[in-house]
């Protein structure tokens, strides 16, 4: 026996009036009793749809611009009866009130009204009151009511009129989706309203909404079960992705390190990464020169690795890059032969994304709760050399402050103890990770190798001692950046001037711990 409950009165009230017409006719052919309010019931009784007024019903008129129109309790007592309890039966058919079977609501669109630059009055406007109030109520009442907040469910809505009516579960499904419609509308105009005046840097509340964008096939691990979900349009979760298979939760992490290391450039950008780590990067005078420069500073870690390139990625890159095993490439744009190169290899995955601004703020789940801060952004004034202050060594040439400069904004993607050695606008050899910045240092010099001779260093904090550096030193390191604030900075700038080489404090730190 079907559990379809037939629609028999229905109350619509839309701002979107796509596709109104048609699901007014719809209802009207299946013998439905449609109230309507505003603009909406002039659309409909225009068309030759039989429409009643709500203020009609209500004998109430619709006041101050149209804010009190269906906040009623002939609207309200309609909405909310349970048709499966005799009292509340009982109490509207005593006040001649009829229940509704359908509830069709959509809100005024206020994230469209702010993001055009509406003004705060304007804003103010576009706050819905009278529709949440349905829908919530509609909602809440589902065992009785159906309730449509989305013009994507329209379809669905005619397949009910047609089968006769919704399902005990199509209901509640409806109802689930207007409290998360009503909730992401309520925190929209909470986190607009918490924006004005004066805000706090970090908010004392904030909210966000995430929904979910794929099913992955696994976690980090395959015993683990993952999904991706997107909270804007932009970035990494908002890439068009051209060719190859499905993302993993691992190219995710690293496509997302790797494309933040590509934007802290403003030249010719190339970052790759493996295990959220940089195994190169570099900047070039066009993105394949970027890009061969960046392969050179560890080609054995490069196999399997996410590339991502700040520019139009050309013929010229997509050639060498496609004899390299590659398990992601990212860029804003591609030119047609290159992707025709590139999409000879099945398993590369291809990601167009957006040159979008980084987040202002970043968060990170914790037991408990969770951590927000301000993003990490190469904008500081201790990020700029002109704001640095030589604290050792001869003035350097103008060659060896740009790679001084280029070592510096790249330090920041690699994980903490970081060391970045850098030659020619290009990493050399990078120690990260690191519980010691010891450690660190000869790692980033074994990986050097010969060419750590003449090259500079970036350290993302400040050396401890003066032991970190003396292996820079030893090596043939000859120009370092550093934060500078130690205890024993004396002792450390002590070190450099023996070996005449000069070194800069930037007073700016750039940890990366997560």
């Amino acid at each position: 026996m079907s559990n379809r409950k037939p629609i028999r009165r229905a109350l619509l009230s839309v701002y979107d009036k796509d596709r109104l017409l048609e699901i007014g006719a719809a209802l009207s052919k299946a013998g439905v009793e449609i109230l309507s309010t505003g603009s909406t019931a002039a659309n409909l009784a225009a068309a030759g749809i039989a429409v009643t007024e709500v203020s009609d019903y209500t004998g109430f008129p619709e006041i101050m611009g149209g804010r009190v129109k269906t906040l009623h309790p002939r609207v309200h007592s309609g909405i909310l009866a349970d048709q499966n309890n005799p009292d509340h039966l009982a109490a509207i058919a005593e006040l001649d009130i009829a229940p509704f079977d359908l509830v069709i609501i959509n809100l005024y669109p206020f994230a469209a009204t702010i993001a055009a630059g509406a003004t705060f009055a304007e804003a103010i406007e576009q706050i819905d009151i009278g529709g949440p109030s349905m829908l919530r109520g509609a909602a809440k009442n589902h065992g009785s009511v159906a309730v449509i907040s989305q013009t994507s469910q329209y379809d669905q809505l005619l397949g009910a009129l047609a089968a006769g009516g919704f399902t005990n579960e199509e209901r509640q499904q409806l109802a689930l989706e207007v409290f998360r419609a009503t909730a992401e509308y309520d925190l929209t105009i909470a986190n607009w309203l918490g924006q004005q005046g004066t805000p706090p840097k970090l908010p004392t509340w904030f909210g966000s909404i995430y929904k979910q964008e794929n099913t992955l096939r696994y976690g980090e691990n395959p015993h683990q079960s993952a999904v991706i979900y997107k909270s804007t349009g932009h970035g990494i979760v908002g890439a068009k992705q051209l060719h190859g298979k499905e993302m993993s939760f691992n190219n995710y992490t690293d496509a997302d390190a790797a494309w933040r290391a590509a934007l802290d450039h403003s030249d010719p950008a190339v970052a790759i990464i493996k295990h959220a780590n940089p195994c190169g990067i570099a900047t070039g005078a066009n993105i394949s020169t970027a890009y061969l420069k960046a392969h050179e500073c560890d080609p054995v870690s490069a196999f399997g690795g996410v590339v991502a390139a700040n520019r139009k990625v050309d013929l010229a890159m997509a050639e060498p890059l496609s004899k390299i095993f590659t398990e992601v490439l990212i860029a804003p744009a591609f030119d047609a032969d290159a992707l025709e190169v590139l999409m000879k290899k099945p398993s590369i995955r291809i990601l167009q994304c957006d040159l979008s601004v980084i987040s202002p703020v970043e968060l990170r789940p914790v037991s408990g709760g969770a951590l927000l801060q301000e993003s990490d952004l190469i904008d500081a004034p201790g990020d700029s050399a002109a704001n640095w202050v030589q604290v050792s060594g001869d003035p350097v040439s103008a060659q060896t402050l740009k790679d001084l400069e280029f070592a510096w904004r790249s330090v920041r993607a690699v994980k903490s103890n970081a060391i970045l050695l850098a030659k020619d606008s290009a990493a050399v050899g990078i120690g990260m990770g690191q519980v010691n910045r010891i450690d660190s240092a000869k790692l980033a010099v074994d990986r050097a190798g010969g060419r750590v001779a003449g090259s500079v260093a970036a350290s993302d904090a400040f050396f401890p001692f003066a032991d970190g550096l003396q292996i820079l030193i030893d090596a043939g390191v000859i120009a370092v950046a550093q934060p500078g604030g130690s205890v024993r900075d004396e002792e450390v700038i002590a070190a450099a001037k023996a070996a005449n080489v000069a070194m800069f404090f930037t007073s700016t730190r750039h940890f990366s711990h997560a």
